[in-house]
C-alpha cells in the first residue's frame, strides 16, 4: 500500500515572504494537495544571528492570507534541538562523524574539505565543529523537474559540517531529521538547494531514515541573474493582492490561470489543473515574468 502523500514548506524567518518563496510554497502545496495529500509548514529557526524578529509570524499570516493553511501544527526547529543532538550521537557511535578544529581560513580555495581532522585533531588544536564522514560513492536520484542527478559529495564538498563552531546545528542535519520526523514523502523546493540533496541523501542512509521524492523548482532570479532574497526585502508578498500574487506564482510555474476569478476559485482551478510537466525544466527563470 503506497504511503500517504505529505509535503511541506520550510522557510527560514530571515525576512518577509517574497515572490521566490511564494513560488516554492505554491509548488509544494499543489504537489501534495492535488494528490489528496497533506501539506505541512515548518519554520527553520535554528540560525538566530540571521533571523528577523516577527518574521515567522508574518510568514505564517501571509500564507493564511494567500489561502494556504497547513494540515497540522506549525513545527519550529528551535524546539527540536534534542533530536539533532541525538542524531549526532548516533553518527558518532557508528564513527560516521568526528570533531573538527579547522576554520574557514584552513580550507583550500576550492572550499572542498580535504579531511584534515578525519583521523584526529592535531596537537595544540581544539575541536570547533562536527563533520559528517562521507563515503567515496556516487549518489543518484531522480528529480521530478530537474531529471536524473548524479553527485559524489566526497568530491564535490568533502566531509561537511553538521554542527557549527558556534554550537548551532547545520541545515543539512536539521532538514534530514525533521523531514523524517514529519513523515515527509515529497520535498518540493528551489533548485538552489539541488546541490545539497546528495549530501542529505547520504545523511538519511547513515541515520537509517527514508529518502523522500525530490522536486526542485526553478529559482526566481532578477535580470542580473541574482536570486531574490528576503534579506534584500525583495518584492514582499504582503503588499500584493492575494489572488494576483498566487496567479503570478502559478504563471511562473507554467500554469496560466483564468483571469477575473476569486482566490478560492483560483485555488480550485489550480488543484484541478496542476501538472508538474508544465514547470520549466531549468534551475532558474528571470523575474518579472
Amino acid at each position: 500500500m503506497p504511503l500517504p502523500v505529505i509535503g511541506r514548506f520550510a522557510p527560514s524567518p530571515t525576512g518577509e515572504l517574497h515572490f521566490g518563496s511564494l513560488v516554492a510554497a505554491v509548488g509544494s502545496y499543489l504537489e501534495a494537495k492535488s494528490r489528496g495529500g497533506r501539506w505541512l509548514l515548518r519554520i527553520e529557526d535554528i540560525d538566530p544571528p540571521r533571523e528577523v524578529a516577527g518574521s515567522a509570524e508574518r510568514i505564517i499570516a501571509d500564507l493564511q492570507r494567500l489561502g494556504m493553511e497547513p494540515d497540522g501544527p506549525v513545527l519550529f526547529q528551535s524546539q527540536r534541538l534534542k533530536s539533532y543532538q541525538q542524531a549526532i550521537r548516533h553518527l558518532l557511535a557508528r564513527e560516521l562523524a568526528y570533531p573538527c578544529a579547522c576554520t574557514r581560513k584552513d580550507l583550500p580555495e576550492s572550499g572542498i574539505y580535504p579531511g584534515t581532522c578525519r583521523t584526529g585533531i592535531a596537537a595544540g588544536k581544539q575541536p570547533r565543529s562536527m563533520r559528517f564522514k562521507l563515503a567515496d560513492e556516487i549518489c543518484e536520484f531522480d528529480d521530478r523537474v530537474q531529471g536524473r542527478v548524479m553527485d559524489c559529495p566526497a568530491d564535490s564538498s568533502g566531509d561537511f559540517i553538521i554542527r557549527r563552531a558556534d554550537g548551532l546545528y547545520a541545515y543539512q542535519l536539521a532538514v534530514v531529521v525533521d523531514d523524517a520526523f514529519q513523515g515527509i514523502t515529497e520535498v518540493v523546493r528551489g533548485a538552489d538547494l539541488l546541490d545539497s540533496t546528495a549530501r542529505q541523501v547520504c545523511l538519511q542512509k547513515a541515520l537509517g531514515l527514508p529518502t523522500p521524492k525530490y522536486m526542485h523548482l526553478p529559482v526566481v532570479v532578477r535580470a542580473d541573474d541574482r536570486k531574490l532574497s528576503k534579506r534584500e526585502q525583495a518584492d514582499p508578498v504582503k503588499h500584493q493582492d492575494p489572488t494576483h500574487a498566487v496567479a503570478r506564482a502559478l504563471a511562473f510555474l507554467g500554469h496560466q490561470a483564468p483571469s477575473a476569478c476569486s482566490l478560492q476559485a483560483l485555488w480550485d482551478w489550480a488543484l484541478e489543473h496542476w501538472d508538474r510537466q508544465l514547470i520549466p525544466r531549468s534551475r532558474s527563470v528571470q523575474y518579472p515574468i
